[in-house]
Order: structure tokens, then sequence, then C-alpha cells
């Protein structure tokens, strides 16, 4: 299907993917955004099919408003995205929650891919017609990715993969995992690695469902049993996949961190701002002390949202990410801990005991529950500070005696 041609001016822009959303969307959804009827808006969300939506989304290119036409989206600046965005969170449509492929792995193709990978996998990817996840974490390889022990031997024009990886978001419902193994243990653990497209339905892949405090199972440990992974699966160099696998780890933080990510502005499924209206609702605003703490949410929602125009405004030099996107991951992940804490204080007993029925405390309470995982998902908080410690900064790195050393002689537990 033909990608939505759009014209070049902001403008032309906004008025192209409004025209598309008014005539996409059902009539009763679209007069619902007119009026602000919230209620009506809630019934006209049954008419509409997530999955089909969102794959209309995609081939429209307003999923991947920045990637080239020819790869499923819409060619435009990170400038001209930002208005695409805006309107489609005015209009409150669904997205894709195939946030790891468009948001990390669709960016590390189209830097490192061959023009066959492109043409596979992209435009499934932002259509969410195939979802993707990524196994770079093990059981003794989590903030030390560099020390993952996954093996990849070659066998002629393939790959034999046997290993275990864990934390792996949605890889009991992808299509595709992006692969981090050990090709050449003779090499220092950030050489000798190598990086894959999988797929996740090949014979000897088994995906066990890990389950979280919020009763869901987002996680799952993957193991491999000597899966066999062609050659022409293989992104970028042999040995070279640490180099990959630092541009998916880079895009990873800003997608973590920007608009749609878990952290950002969201609480309780909207905007930080409606704790405002919460406040007013349940008789609190006049405390002063609440007051500035809500405030102060919003002050921290508003420099997350800077901090990623900058950011935009680097990828749209021409500059991979950099360590811009640790610092938005780290205070957004930070933000929205305080966030929910706050939501969780406004609902007061309500937060300990609710009825099935109310839908507002049990999202509540999960969006706090949820939120215990920002400062560890997608690199520790820890790990971040690291990172801006040396690349900003310009502090020394922390002694590492393992650096040079063969990954076969360094000590590890068994």
């Amino acid at each position: 299907m033909t990608v939505t041609e759009v014209p070049r001016t902001d403008e032309q822009v906004r008025q192209a993917v409004v025209a598309w959303l008014r005539a996409s969307l059902p009539p009763t959804w679209v007069a619902a955004i007119d009026t602000g009827d919230a209620a009506e808006l809630q019934r006209a969300r049954a008419l509409v099919g997530y999955d089909e939506w969102c794959a209309r989304l995609g081939e429209a290119g307003w999923a991947t408003p920045t990637w080239p036409r020819e790869y499923g989206g819409a060619g435009l600046e990170p400038s001209q995205a930002r208005i695409v965005n805006e309107e489609l969170t005015r209009y409150k449509v669904p997205r894709s929650f195939n946030v790891i492929g468009i948001g990390m792995g669709g960016p590390t193709i189209l830097h490192w891919g061959t023009e066959e990978q492109r043409q596979r996998y992209l435009a499934p990817m932002a259509q969410h017609r195939e979802i993707w996840c990524q196994l770079f974490s093990e059981p003794g390889a989590g903030s030390d990715v560099a020390g993952l022990s996954t093996r990849a031997v070659r066998d002629g024009d393939e790959w034999v993969v046997s290993g275990q990886k864990v934390w792996t978001t949605l890889a009991h419902i992808a299509s595709f995992g992006m692969l981090v193994a050990r090709s050449d243990p003779d090499q220092p653990k950030h050489k000798g690695l190598t990086y894959f497209i999988v797929d996740m339905k090949a014979p000897g892949v088994e995906v066990r469902p890990l389950r979280q405090m919020t009763g869901d199972a987002e996680f799952n440990e993957v193991f491999f049993a000597e899966v066999r992974i062609p050659d022409s699966a293989r992104v970028g160099p042999v040995g070279e996949g640490w180099a990959v696998a630092t541009t998916t780890l880079m895009n990873e933080r800003v997608a973590l961190s920007g608009a749609g990510s878990a952290s950002g502005e969201s609480v309780g499924g909207g905007p930080v701002d409606g704790l405002v209206g919460v406040a007013r609702k349940l008789g609190r605003w006049g405390d002063p002390v609440l007051r500035q703490r809500l405030m102060q949410a919003v002050i921290e929602s508003r420099v997350v949202k800077i901090t990623n125009f900058r950011a935009a405004a680097a990828r749209r030099a021409g500059r991979q990410p950099g360590p811009e996107g640790s610092i938005t991951k780290l205070f957004a992940a930070e933000h929205n801990q305080r966030v929910q804490e706050l939501a969780v204080e406004l609902l007061g007993a309500r937060a300990m005991a609710w009825p099935r029925s109310d839908d507002e405390a049990g999202s509540t309470v999960r969006g706090f529950l949820r939120s215990r995982a920002n400062t560890i998902e997608g690199g520790t908080s820890e790990i971040m500070r690291n990172i801006l410690g040396e690349r900003v900064l310009g502090l020394p790195k922390e002694p590492a005696v393992d650096r040079d050393l063969p990954w076969k002689d360094i000590p590890r537990s068994q």
C-alpha cells in the first residue's frame, strides 16, 4: 500500500494528518474530540479495532513519520514528526505497543541493515503486523551486557545459537528479536560479539513468562537450543555486534523517555496535568504543600519534553542518539516514579483496597507498581549516571581489569 504523500511545510503536514484522522476515525469519535465529550469518546473507542487501527496508522506513514517512505514512513523531519505526534495525541488515537521494534529495532536496521533487511522488516514493523523484542540481557550479564555468554557458532551459511536471555519484554508475542551473541570467545568481551535478527518461532526457541507484582507477565526468559539463524539475518559485520548493539541501546533510552513512553507524562493512563483535576475533584487543591508538589511534577514533565526537543534537533542534524538519551531516560524514569507516588497519595485509602468497578484506582495503583521498573529497564539509573559522568562530564572510567582480557579467560560464576 502506498504511504501517504505528505507536503513539506509544517502547516501542510498538520493539515494532512488532521484530514487523514478525520477521514479515518468514526464520525462519533471526531465529534467527541471536537466537543470534548469524554463519555462519547469512550463509546466510540469500541468501534475501532486496535490491531486494524495500528496497521492503518502504519500504512499511512504516521506511526513512523521520520522513516523514509520506501520503508513505511512519511519521510518527515523530526520537527514535523512532532506535529504528527501532537495531532495523534489531540485526537487520542491508539498507538502501537511495538515500541521495541519501532523505537529500537527500526533505527538499528536503518543504520546497519542491508537493503534486503530494510525492505523485509521495516514496513511490517511500522504497521504493527510483526512485534519485536530485544534479546540482550542474561542471568549473568545485566548491566554488563558485554559480558554475555550466549554463543553463536558459524556453520556454513548459518549460525548455531545456544544460551539464555532474560527480562525479554514481549518475547511471548514477538515475531522477531534483536539478538546479540558471542561469536569469538578469544576476543575481549566488547569484541567478538555479533548481532542477529532471530525468528522467535524458529525450532529451538523456548519462551517462559516471568510474573510481575502487577499481575502481568511482560517479561520472559528465552532459551536457545542450537537455534539456526541464516547469515542473511546478521546485522552489521561479524564481530562488531557491540557497535550495532550500542545503536539499539542509545535508541532504547530515547524510546523509553520520549513521547508515548512508559515514563514521560503518563500517569494512570493520562497526562500528568490530569493530577491537578484529580486534586480538585478530591478537595485537595487547597493544600499548599500538595499544590507545590503538583506544580513541580508539571515543571519536570516540561523539562523532559524540552530535553527531547534537543535530542530531536541532534538527530535532525544527522547525529546518532548520544548521551542526551541517557539524560532523559534517567530523569524521566525517576520523575515518573515521583508522579506515580503522588497519584497514589491522592487516592488515599482507595489505593489500599477498591471495588472492581473503580477503574481509576485500579489503573493508578497498577501505574505505581509498574513504575518501580522504570529505573531498571533500559539501563539502570546507576548505569545512566556512569555514562553521563564519562561522556558528558569527562570523568575517568571505573576500573575494569577485564576490559582487554579474552572473554574466555574472565572468571565467571557458574
